[in-house]
């Protein structure tokens, strides 16, 4: 019903109205049917849309999985062939590196082959400076030098078989050395001559001073017994010896055991009163070595470290001389036997040296007179002759002038 029939409504017959209401369901009816049908039709049209949906899901779906496939395919087909190019690739980086080193080790061959060439061409051309430049001596070169050597080491009171063993020496160094030319070889002589007496006079042996210092470490004397010919210095070198050791701090003791020069007994109680050192002596002619026995009891019995046996000097050829020494040495037992030869008589003194050392074996030289000796050649050749060491060298006139042997020293005073 619209708004105007409803104003009217009073007007309106039962008949009319019935008629009214029926043609209004009726409508009504017709409103429903058309709003089912079109809602059937909509129900219609949106299951279409929805299966046309889905089939053009499906021949999407259809469509990707070709695609899928085919790219599937596609990348299978590009790994594959990715595969085949990098296998390509590192055959290709593998004959790359191949080539690199071959390239290398070529390269490497020529320049160890030019490095060989240069080392070859510096070898040769230092062969041929090292030719201009340098000559090895030969025995032609120092014959001369040789020969004035040897009369210069016998002028020098040098015994005859030690000048010998010193030029051999000096030769076996010299011939075969390369030197500059220009070089003299008397430098190079003088040189394997130092070198040749040095040998000569180091003769191994411990110093008196250290056996001094071994037997008060065993709470003993060191006993020290002088021999030698008449005149070299034997009294006076004891008492060197004893002012040397006082300075040291050591207490010395003196034998008198020369009891057959007349005077001999007196000498030496000289020097004892300048030192202030005890002497152990007896009357003149008596047994030298009963003097030496008791000097050395004395030592041990007042604790002295010291004792210096002076005894009376004798030809060595004086054969009741040497046996009289022979028994000083067997009563006395000294730790040394010493030599005292007078450097100034050159080759006798060497004589005499071997000579004792035959007798009673001894141990050590002492050379006096030293400090006048400008050749030097005693030192040399005794040293070398009896093969013992040099123990002390006189200097002097003085208690101070005593000095242990300096191969140094000895040195210089041979090539001054």
């Amino acid at each position: 019903f619209e708004d105007e029939d409803f104003d009217n409504l009073d007007e309106i017959s039962e008949e009319e109205l019935d008629a009214m209401l029926d043609a209004s369901l009726e409508e009504d009816k017709e409103d429903d049917e058309k709003e089912k049908s079109g809602f059937l039709g909509f129900l219609k049209r949106d299951k279409k849309e929805d299966l046309e949906e889905e089939s053009e899901e499906e021949s999407e779906d259809a469509e990707e999985e070709t695609v899928e496939e085919v790219e599937e395919e596609g990348i299978e087909d590009e790994s594959e062939e990715i595969e085949e190019e990098a296998e390509e690739s590192d055959e290709s980086e593998e004959e790359s590196k191949k080539s690199k080193r071959s390239l290398f080790r070529r390269k490497k061959k020529e320049d160890s082959d030019d490095e060989s060439e240069d080392e070859d061409k510096k070898e040769k051309s230092g062969r041929f400076l090292s030719f201009i430049k340098e000559k090895s001596i030969s025995e032609d070169d120092v014959e001369d030098i040789l020969f004035e050597l040897e009369l210069g080491l016998l002028e020098a009171d040098v015994a005859m078989d030690v000048s010998s063993v010193v030029v051999e020496s000096v030769k076996n160094e010299l011939v075969g050395q390369k030197i500059k030319r220009s070089s003299d070889i008397e430098e190079y002589t003088y040189k394997a001559l130092k070198n040749a007496v040095a040998k000569i006079i180091d003769i191994d042996g411990k110093s008196m001073t250290e056996l001094l210092e071994e037997k008060v470490a065993q709470g003993e004397p060191l006993v020290v017994m002088l021999v030698g010919i008449n005149g070299t210095g034997k009294t006076t070198t004891i008492g060197k010896l004893s002012n040397y050791y006082i300075k040291k701090g050591y207490t010395p003791v003196i034998a008198a055991s020369d009891t057959f020069r007349a005077g001999a007994i007196e000498q030496v109680q000289y020097h004892a009163d300048n030192l202030g050192v005890k002497l152990i002596k007896h009357e003149k002619g008596s047994d030298p070595a009963a003097v030496a026995f008791d000097a050395v009891q004395h030592a041990r019995a007042k604790g002295k470290e010291l004792v210096l046996i002076d005894t009376a000097g004798r030809m060595q050829t004086n054969t009741n001389l040497m046996d009289e020494m022979k028994k000083i040495r067997r009563v006395s037992k000294p730790d040394l036997v010493v030599f005292v030869g007078d450097a100034l008589t050159g080759n006798d003194a060497t004589e005499q040296a071997r000579k004792f050392n035959e007798a009673i074996d001894i141990d050590g030289v002492i050379l006096t007179k030293a400090d006048a000796d400008s050749k030097g050649g005693a030192a040399l050749s005794i040293g070398y002759i009896i093969k013992k060491p040099i123990l002390f060298l006189g200097m002097g006139q003085s208690y101070d002038d005593i000095k242990e042997y300096d191969a140094d020293w000895m040195l210089e005073q041979i090539f001054s």
